[in-house]
Parts: structure tokens; C-alpha cells; sequence
């Protein structure tokens, strides 16, 4: 599908500030069309997820600006290399401040603190490792300019600094929640203990709709976050089962629960599973011998 750069999308509606959509050519199974990059405001503007550093892009969110405006605040919700990259470049050309939860390393859980330094547990979706925050924000912060406030929330789980941002009855979702396709969930970066306790925090503040980092807004957002909820539960229980009849690895667990996927996306789905078998051994409900490791072989506790 080809993008047309200089055309942003309005989404803006009765009783929100004004909302522009521009979506960045970097698709990919894990990315839908690309990444969403939000303007909000009609003479401040805030920019919510610059995207990958892609200087079309850059270009593109330049040229969405009508000539009485000017971009002054930067909000990124994760530091994946497909939301927060562009940020430096984009301050650096408007003298905006960098707004987020921290770099790439604020926000981990301490089990996945303890395996980033002892497992070997490399791979999914690619960290921006200089990612800095000019301003860091804490979880219920409020950014605001003229005729816009967008509250911060923490929302752990896809990455440990995800942040989602408020603004009446909409709330910009980044990876957390997306309509096309649920979350990717990698550990040591993804935590599927603090992604169940964030999804029932935004699920708790009823939005009306989402504005995701990929794919079509979600104007059912409350239908989704249950749908996904649930969808997570539901894989817990085909997990347990299989570990009822037999120990196994993610990789194992993956060829029964995903048999229905494409095979290419099972190393995303082994990920997932991994996530699974991570959390069940937080409540104390599947077990290893050895340490985490992508390979471990976990059985059902008794």
C-alpha cells in the first residue's frame, strides 16, 4: 500500500483538540501500515510518537504544520526503534523538549532486570538504546499548552517506559492497545504480569476511544481492552493445558496453541508464550528447574 506523506489525517471530533494523524512507511508485520505519529493542537503542537529515524517521515510531520503553528512539545510513549528514534532529530530542528516515562531501561520490572543480566533473552522488537527524555514524566503527570492537556500514564507491560496519554475521553495508546493485532509481549523488555495489570488500569479509566502507535482508531475501546483481556486469559488456560499433559519449552507450546498462525510468525508467537510461562511462574502456577532461558523446559506446579 503506498502512503501519501503530505496528506494528515484529521481525527479530530466534538470536544476534542484538534487531532492530526500522519503514518510513517515502515510496514511490517509487527507494525500494520507503520507507525502513527500524532499532532494535537491548532497553535502549540504536540507531536506523539515521531517515529523510526526516517527523514522522509521527519519531512512529512514538518510539512503537516499550517504556518501559524509550531511543534513544542515532543511525547514519546516507548523507546521501540519504531516510535522514538525520530525525537532527537524532530527537537533538534524545532527546539522541543523530549517528553517520556525515561530511556529504555526506566520502568523494568525486577524479574526481567534479573534476566536481562543473567538470561539470554535477546530478540523482538528493536530498543532505541541512546533514547534520552529532555523531561521526565511521572505516572499522572499533566503536559499541557493552549488548547490541549494530555495526562501521562505508566502503562508497563510492552516496554517497561510505555507511557499512554489522556486527553478527555481519548487516550493515545501506543502498543499497548491496537485495534489489527494484539501486543507483542517480549520478555526481558515485555512484562505480561505488568501488561495484564496496565490493560485493567486503562480498561478502569473508560475511555471512549484509543489512538494507537499502529493501525485504524478504536472508537469501541472498552470492547477491545475486555477482548483483550480475555484473549490473554484464554491463552493462559491452552498453556496450562498443554503443561497439564507434559512439560515443554515456549517453542513446544507454540506449535499446539498458534498451530492455526503462520509459521513465519511463530518466533513473535514464542515470545508471547515465553511471556505466559513467565507470569504463571510469578503466581506460582508453572515452574523450571534452571534458569530462564528461551529454551527452559516448564511444568505445571502442583
Amino acid at each position: 500500500m503506498s502512503l501519501t506523506y503530505q496528506t494528515p489525517y484529521d481525527l479530530t471530533r466534538a470536544g476534542s483538540p484538534a487531532i492530526r494523524r500522519v503514518i510513517c512507511e515502515n510496514p511490517s508485520p509487527l507494525t500494520g501500515f507503520g507507525t502513527n505519529s500524532y499532532l494535537i493542537g491548532t497553535r502549540d503542537v504536540a507531536v506523539i510518537d515521531p517515529g523510526p529515524d526516517d527523514d522522509r517521515h521527519l519531512a512529512a510531520v514538518l510539512d503537516a504544520l499550517t504556518p501559524d503553528q509550531r511543534i513544542t512539545h515532543i511525547l514519546v510513549t516507548h523507546a521501540h526503534l519504531d516510535h522514538s528514534p525520530l525525537a532527537r532529530k524532530l527537537s533538534e530542528r524545532t527546539g522541543a523538549p523530549v517528553f517520556a516515562f525515561g530511556g529504555p531501561d526506566a520502568g523494568r520490572s525486577d524479574i526481567m532486570t534479573e534476566l536481562m543480566a543473567h538470561a539470554d533473552l535477546a530478540g523482538g522488537e528493536g530498543r532505541d538504546e541512546i533514547f534520552r527524555a529532555d523531561v521526565t514524566l511521572k505516572d499522572g503527570d499533566t503536559v499541557k499548552a493552549t488548547d490541549w492537556a494530555l495526562t501521562a500514564h505508566w502503562t508497563p507491560g510492552h516496554f517497561g517506559n510505555h507511557m499512554t496519554f489522556e486527553t478527555g475521553d481519548t487516550v493515545f495508546s501506543g502498543d499497548l492497545v491496537m485495534g489489527w493485532a494484539t501486543s507483542l509481549v517480549s520478555p526481558p523488555d515485555g512484562d505480561l504480569t505488568d501488561f495484564m495489570a496496565s490493560c485493567r488500569a486503562l480498561r478502569g479509566r473508560a475511555p471512549a476511544r484509543l489512538l494507537p502507535g499502529h493501525g485504524a482508531v478504536v472508537e469501541n475501546a472498552c470492547e477491545r481492552i475486555d477482548w483483550l483481556i480475555d484473549h490473554r486469559l484464554q491463552r493462559e488456560a491452552q498453556i496450562l493445558e498443554v503443561l497439564s499433559t507434559r512439560s515443554a519449552t515456549a517453542a513446544d507450546i507454540t506449535k499446539v496453541v498458534y498451530r492455526d498462525v503462520a509459521t513465519h510468525l511463530w518466533p513473535a508467537a514464542t515470545r508471547n508464550v515465553l511471556a505466559h510461562l513467565i507470569d504463571l511462574k510469578q503466581q506460582n502456577r508453572a515452574f523450571t528447574q534452571s534458569p530462564i532461558k528461551p529454551d527452559s523446559v516448564f511444568s505445571a506446579s502442583k
